[in-house]
């Protein structure tokens, strides 16, 4: 294949409208060199708290003697952080950590970036950041028109950021999005397993709970921990300092029955003394039959907070979250994006109908 027929298929290839070059191997960058701006100057979506230890950590530095040392080294990796930033450049770059990749997730969303265009309302794929072991300096795409645009930046869904750089053309504007309009400025938290945080999906933008935050125009704030989400109540005392449109727990893949049967009804408890009134979501175990019992005491537990008068409680069965002709997973428990597409899937209208009724 010549070089130019190359360069045609990878346009073809791209999601970003109006590209002229796919990526940066293709063609040197034209030039001066971009110009850096700190991401944290921009805004950074995502973030519960700010009294972290290091910015781009997803829980207060507080937590750490309070949580499963488990909890806390995941909570220093990135998932569901994001920066929304509007520019005119003709070109976007960006420069972060970079980092490695498990045996069964691939690097771009173990520890790439990915970045996406508003258009016409709708977020739209952009281009992705291939990770290097150390830390990266990319273009991320080039060739855009000179028009001001929105864009979404998703940081590593494993690998932690301690500094984020995105590159402009000299010259050209870049600044923080506007804010969310009212009725959509209160996040949505997610809590759960590793697949709350991502684990398998191909980029940082592609497990269910960020797609759903693109679907719905929400803030996201994820706090899976791969492994270790359990349903402590030092993690129910935690996200009840967060103020959001609703929570959504999502962690019987972690827990034992014993664990189920325990710790969800006083979860949810301490939950609502500290949010009488956000709407709370229980999520089922996705496996079907082979996490049935599991799937039966949550929804015993559910039964129960109800008929204790606890209001606002809502529940997802878990039978259709995967469900679909070939196996939407990478070792039949973490999705692949066709995975995480179903649970999107799934969820959007179950989440659209507690954010309408809760506006």
């Amino acid at each position: 294949m010549t070089r130019a027929m190359t360069i045609f298929v990878l346009l073809l290839l791209c999601g970003c409208s109006g590209l002229k070059k796919a990526v940066a191997e293709i063609t040197p960058e034209p030039g001066s060199e971009p110009v850096w701006h700190d991401a944290r100057n921009l805004g950074i979506e995502g973030r519960g708290w700010t009294d972290t230890d290091r910015f781009y950590n997803r829980l207060p530095s507080r937590a750490k003697s309070k949580v499963p040392e488990a909890v806390w080294d995941l909570s220093r990796r990135t998932a569901g952080l994001a920066v929304r930033f509007v520019t005119n450049s003709t070109r976007i770059s960006a420069r972060w950590d970079g980092g490695g990749a498990m045996n069964h997730m691939a690097a771009t969303g173990n520890s790439g970036l990915d970045l996406y265009v508003r258009r016409d309302g709708r977020w739209e794929f952009c281009a992705v950041g291939r990770p290097q072991l150390s830390q990266t300096t990319a273009t991320l795409v080039s060739g855009l028109p000179a028009d001001t645009r929105e864009y979404l930046l998703y940081l590593p869904l494993y690998s932690g950021v301690t500094e984020l750089g995105i590159g402009v053309d000299a010259g050209a504007s870049i600044e923080k999005a506007a804010a969310r309009l009212p009725g959509k400025d209160r996040p949505i938290v997610f809590y759960g397993t590793s697949i709350t945080q991502g684990g398998c999906a191909a980029r940082a933008g592609m497990g269910h709970t960020a797609m759903l935050g693109r679907w719905l125009d929400r803030e996201v704030i994820n706090l899976g921990f791969s492994g270790a989400g359990k349903m402590e109540p030092e993690l129910a005392a935690l996200l009840g300092e967060l103020d959001p449109s609703v929570y959504v727990l999502e962690c019987l893949p972690n827990m034992t029955l014993e664990m189920v049967r325990q710790r969800v009804e006083p979860f949810v408890r301490l939950l609502r003394r500290d949010r009488p009134q956000t709407p709370i979501l229980l999520v089922e175990s996705p496996f079907g039959s082979a996490a049935g019992a599991h799937n039966q005491a949550l929804r015993t537990a559910f039964d129960s907070l109800r008929d204790e008068g606890i209001v606002g409680l809502h529940y997802l069965p878990g039978a259709d979250l995967l469900k679909g002709p070939e196996n939407g997973t990478v070792d039949g428990v973490h999705p692949t994006d066709l995975g995480f597409y179903r649970m999107a899937v799934v969820y959007r209208p179950m989440l659209e109908k507690i954010l309408t009724a809760g506006q």
